[in-house]
């Protein structure tokens, strides 16, 4: 079976498998967006808390992700439990970065402005220091989405859904009729949805950053 019969007889299988991995990879990039900005609004002030929080979620990156699932497993289980959890924190670390880098790159004359006309310090983060830092943030946001795309396809090790599953019983059975239809499959899934993840992104920015911050 050639690999366009393949994706003709499969396709439904396959389009509810790709849209399970957009999802589980949507739903943690929340997550790890909500976490990781949270962390750097409290620690970009702090020369090492900031420092602390960007090694933190760098070594969490260094852990390999079937060990990271593999450790999961006997504390939360099978299933999406170990893949939301292991796909949230791998994602903590471009946001937190840029975050703190984006906050603390923003012009203190601005700062010092808001503050002149009476805006509280809650005022001054929302509407001042961390609209300015959104290009970094959102950048940081792109760059941990991509990470998370490939890294998602290793939750079949732990029967989380997603795309990993078609790769992963490929592999599973080299040599028979099909394998490298299924293994070429998953991974070319995995692709296109990092590329339409990364256009709605552009669109994002588009939408949300002004044109002068953006230039």
């Amino acid at each position: 079976m050639s690999f366009w019969e393949y994706l003709g007889n499969r396709h439904q299988q396959l389009l509810a498998d790709a849209l399970q991995h957009a999802s589980a990879v949507l739903q943690c990039m929340v997550v790890a967006t909500l976490i990781g900005v949270l962390i750097g609004v409290l620690t970009y002030r702090s020369e090492w808390a900031g420092n602390l929080a960007t090694l933190t979620t760098s070594g969490i990156l260094t852990i390999p992700s079937l060990a990271m699932i593999g450790l999961l497993i006997p504390i939360v289980g099978l299933g999406v439990a170990p893949t939301v959890i292991a796909l949230t924190l791998y994602g903590l670390l471009p946001i937190v970065r840029n975050c703190v880098v984006g906050l603390r790159g923003v012009d203190p004359a601005l700062v010092d402005a808001a503050r002149g006309i009476g805006m509280s310090r809650l005022a001054q983060l929302l509407r001042v220091e961390l609209p300015l830092a959104w290009p970094p943030i959102l950048t940081g946001i792109r760059v941990a989405t991509q990470m998370l795309m490939g890294i998602a396809a290793i939750a079949a090790y732990a029967s989380g859904p997603g795309l990993g599953n078609v790769i992963f019983r490929g592999l599973a059975s080299l040599g028979s009729a099909n394998a490298l239809n299924q293994v070429l499959a998953g991974t070319l899934g995995i692709i296109i949805l990092a590329l339409l993840f990364d256009a709605a992104y552009v669109v994002l920015g588009r939408l949300t950053i002004p044109r002068g911050i953006r230039v």
